[in-house]
């Protein structure tokens, strides 16, 4: 009875730390300063532009795991167990 009465505490703990997060969207302060430009960039980026992740962040799936439908070769190390 005192071990379900704990994990009850701790289980209803849990989830009170765990729904406290906010969830809002990102924005700069109002105080800071952007970042300088880049190397090579006619202009600052806006903050609109610095929270906008590229396209290399989040490539295209691909689910097409077979390369080619060709057979394996024999592996002649391919031995069982001892």
């Amino acid at each position: 009875m005192k071990r379900l009465v704990v994990l009850t505490i701790a289980c209803i703990g849990g989830l009170a730390l765990a729904s406290c997060g906010a969830r809002e969207s990102l924005k700069p302060v109002a105080t800071a300063a952007l970042p300088p430009a880049p190397y090579g960039a006619k202009a600052t980026p806006s903050p609109d532009d610095l929270l906008r992740a590229p396209p290399q962040t989040r490539p295209a799936r691909s689910d097409d795991l077979i390369q080619s439908s060709d057979k394996r070769r024999s592996d002649t190390f391919d031995l069982p167990p001892r």
